[in-house]
């Protein structure tokens, strides 16, 4: 697939530097309007390369479709526009290390930043290939950008070369993944597939149909505001009872620090406010429900335990589902993680399936009915600095796109 590197690159680079940042404490959909920036540029360019059906949705998703040249299940393909909210992501300006040497790579932005193979052993494999990151003050958006080129080029490729076989594709880039808001209740009508898959993993290999379940949880402090000066037996200060929540949850063993494999956490990701009322933002992680469920009572329980200490305070705790792990669909029908494997297995690529410490778009949709395992892209390092892509892995991803396609047809 050489054939397509400067085409992925390209795209990739283009693609990353637009801003494309997702808030989740917006309330619109998509959450931020400079989403549409980069939407527009795909819808665009699909039409331009001569794709049918193509549409912007009032959710703000892109869907086009690739008209089939043979019989087949109607496939889906999804990638996500939105960078993640938990670091800078504008004025991205992506670079590109062709002929990786395999040294430590520096940031021409960042003196004090930098990437080395010591550290992260999967750039060891990567010498010879062309490395693309940010300069130091960003992350790159290849999560999931280079999901976006991956998808682009092969629909690119097939539309510019109809003697390729393959039934009806359907191609969707949503926004809102990284705040967990992409998939409208309206996207599996829209989408029309059979099955589906997400380009949004990592190293080369990875077919993943196994996820964290997720819940999100509001925690809000109300004190007694008075004056400092009158304060004493009056003043409840909702720092404090924060504080006091923060300190009594477990900090040893179920934190996203302090956990790997198939462990969940508790992980607090905001918290602001001030002395008179704070919010405690928290997301909470298993792979089984009952997991899930122990961890949001255990939340609840400490929430309930520092209120008993004040009780002038009033402390709520609030639990929400986000989504669930795709295993408890995709285990009793297995057929699009099998025609992926087999797919990567027809170029010499061996598949590996792992659980993923996280979600992407398939999550909900494959509980919403469209059955849709996860695919590798080559990102590495995602929603900080340091992240990169090789541009040969994201061609190894694009040809199992085609494969997919093609074997699809067979059937």
């Amino acid at each position: 697939m050489s054939d397509l590197n400067a085409e992925l690159e390209s795209r990739l680079v283009r693609y990353a530097a637009i801003d494309s940042q997702s808030d989740a404490d917006s309330a619109t959909a998509p959450s931020t309007k400079i989403q549409y920036d980069l939407l527009h540029v795909l819808q665009h360019e699909l039409v331009e390369m001569g794709a049918a059906e193509v549409e912007v949705t009032d959710y703000g998703t892109v869907l086009a479709t690739i008209p089939a040249t043979a019989e087949g299940p109607t496939i889906g393909f999804l990638a996500h526009v939105d960078t993640a909210p938990q670091f800078n992501a504008t004025g991205v300006k992506p670079r590109v290390i062709r002929g990786y040497n395999g040294g430590v790579i520096t940031f021409p932005d960042n003196p004090d930043l930098s990437l080395n193979p010591e550290e992260f052993p999967y750039l060891t494999e990567k010498q010879g290939h062309d490395i693309i990151t940010a300069s130091g003050l960003t992350l790159l958006g290849a999560d999931d950008k280079a999901g976006v080129a991956i998808i682009m080029s092969a629909a690119r490729h097939m539309l510019a070369n109809p003697q390729i076989k393959h039934p009806k594709l359907r191609i969707a880039f949503t926004p809102d993944e990284e705040i967990g808001r992409g998939v409208d209740k309206q996207l599996p009508k829209d989408l029309g597939a059979d099955f589906a898959y997400t380009f949004d993993g990592g190293a080369v290999g990875e077919i993943e149909y196994e996820t964290f379940s997720a819940d999100g949880a509001v925690v809000t402090i109300k004190g007694v505001s008075i004056h400092p000066g009158l304060a004493k037996d009056k003043l409840v200060n909702a720092i404090h009872l924060a504080a006091k929540i923060i300190q009594t949850l477990p900090h040893v063993t179920l934190t996203p620090e302090t956990t790997g494999d198939r462990d969940g956490f508790i992980h607090a990701t905001d918290m602001n406010g001030g002395s008179s009322e704070m919010r405690i933002k928290f997301i909470v992680r298993d792979f089984e429900l009952d997991g899930l469920a122990a961890k949001g009572a255990l939340l609840q329980q400490v929430c309930a335990a520092v209120a008993a200490t004040e009780p002038r305070a009033e402390i709520t705790c609030e639990i929400t589902p986000q989504y669930r792990n795709m295993r408890y669909w995709l285990e009793s029908d297995m057929t699009p993680v099998d025609f992926a494997r087999d797919a990567a297995r027809s170029l010499g690529v061996e598949p590996v399936s792992v659980p993923i410490r996280g979600g992407t778009d398939g999550s909900r949709l494959t509980e919403m009915g469209v059955p849709c395992p996860n695919l590798f892209t080559g990102m590495q390092n995602i929603h900080g600095p340091l992240e990169w892509v090789s541009v040969q892995d994201m061609a190894q991803a694009t040809a199992l796109c085609l494969a997919i396609s093609q074997r699809a047809a067979l059937g």
